[in-house]
This record gives structure tokens, C-alpha cells and sequence, in this order.
């Protein structure tokens, strides 16, 4: 079986080009928490301690209640099949954040009004990838 993954290595995402905001935006709390809450407490709280790979099956784990007796079988059939990567994140397409992956693929986020995420604009030595557009 194929194991799919939504790491990059040394590569900053930028805010998609049609976000319609200026900074970065902390999502609004909502009754149930949204993926976008949820990304944003995670990558927040714990800057460059989790892959793409390792936030996302943390949080597809979390809202279905998973018990770690079943992580590793659940983790090999949630990435047998593509996952969405954070380029489709509403954290870089809605709320004005960029997200970086460093050397080892683990993430932290920018405000695209920050002076790193500037840095990171102009940082010859990293990969510079767009996030997608909410609007075709």
C-alpha cells in the first residue's frame, strides 16, 4: 500500500493570493472547534515540534476520538489515500498566515504582516510555495 505525505522540507507557504485579509487573524472559537481553530492552537502553542504529517493525523485523531491502541493502523489508512496539505490550510488561504517547514519538515506559523515572514519572502534559500485560492 502507498503511503502518501503532506511534508515539505525547507519550504515557507505563503498566504494564498486572493486571502482577503492584511495580518494574520486568529480564527474565530466556535460551539465545535474548526480545523482552522484547531491548527492554529496546535501550531501556535508548539512551534516546530510537529510535521504537516503529524498535525494533521493529530487532529483527524482527535475529532474522531481515536485511542492510541489504533494509531498506528489508523495513521497507515489515513495516509494511504492523498490528505489535503497545509497550501489548502484556511490558516494561508483565510486568516493572513504563512506557514514554515524547516529542515527536518516541522512547522510554525507567520502573520503576513510579521517581519519573518518578510525574512522568509526574501530567503533565497528556501522553497516559496503559494497557498491555494479559496475562489477559481
Amino acid at each position: 500500500m502507498k503511503i502518501h505525505t503532506t511534508n515539505y522540507i525547507d519550504t515557507f507557504i505563503e498566504v494564498a493570493e486572493d486571502t482577503g485579509v492584511s495580518k494574520g487573524n486568529i480564527p474565530p472559537k466556535r460551539d465545535r472547534k474548526t480545523i482552522a481553530e484547531i491548527q492554529y492552537e496546535i501550531i501556535s502553542q508548539f512551534p516546530y515540534k510537529y510535521t504537516s504529517d503529524e498535525l494533521l493525523f493529530k487532529i483527524y485523531a482527535e475529532r474522531n476520538a481515536l485511542t492510541e491502541e489504533v494509531y498506528e493502523e489508523a495513521r497507515r489508512i489515513f495516509f494511504s489515500k492523498g490528505q489535503a496539505c497545509l497550501r489548502a490550510s484556511p490558516l494561508t488561504k483565510k486568516y493572513g498566515f504563512g506557514i514554515h517547514s524547516d529542515h527536518e519538515g516541522k512547522v510554525a506559523l507567520y502573520g503576513m504582516e510579521t517581519k519573518e515572514y518578510l525574512n522568509f519572502l526574501n530567503d533565497t534559500k528556501i522553497k516559496k510555495v503559494k497557498a491555494m485560492k479559496s475562489n477559481r
